[in-house]
């Protein structure tokens, strides 16, 4: 099974196969719109804004399930986007990613790319970590999504090549990003 086996609902309950997207390089991403990481729509939307043209997408999957930040329907969800964002990236349909209830794209991407840590760098590593213990002491064990804002890159050819945690500066994403579109 590969990336492009799958299908996803967009905002409007529609299928969607991930098929549509062979030969893209994919940034697929969980987000949630109360968030103190929301701001990286911003950076989302510009990485978008600059490469779309060379074939890369941003596929968002809102979350509701790290600290109910995301409580909106798709739609609100989306139009909050439009209004504070102007994303032009497509927005899918609320999902789980992980638990018995995490959609099996997301089970796929955490299988083939588990965590690996945050940057230490940044400011809020910390506190991520800190609070994440205190609920599972072995959380840095265990392949699951920790936060919103933790991305997949998938190659041209649906290689799922990178997993980058809400705390990697756009930066380094934007360099893979790169390396992978001058393939």
């Amino acid at each position: 099974m590969g990336i492009y086996d799958f299908t996803v609902k967009n905002r409007k309950g529609e299928d969607v196969s991930l098929e549509n997207y062979k030969g893209k390089v994919l940034l697929i991403v969980n987000t949630a719109t109360r968030c103190g990481f929301t701001p990286q729509y911003d950076e989302l939307e510009a990485l978008y804004s600059k490469y779309n043209k060379d074939g890369f997408e941003v596929l968002d999957f809102p979350c509701n399930q790290f600290g109910n930040q995301a409580p909106e329907s798709d739609e609100e969800i989306h139009t909050f986007c439009q209004l504070n964002y102007k994303v032009k990236f497509d927005q899918l349909a609320k999902v789980e990613v992980n638990g018995e209830n995490a959609i099996p794209l997301f089970k796929y991407l955490k299988e083939q790319k588990g965590f690996t840590g945050f940057d230490p760098k940044h400011k809020l590593t910390s506190i991520l970590n800190e609070m994440l213990s205190k609920n599972d002491p072995d959380f840095a064990k265990k392949p699951d999504i920790k936060w919103n804002f933790t991305k997949f890159l998938v190659d041209k050819s649906g290689n799922v090549v990178a997993r980058f945690e809400p705390t990697t500066s756009v930066e380094v994403i934007e360099q893979e990003i790169k390396k992978l579109l001058e393939k």
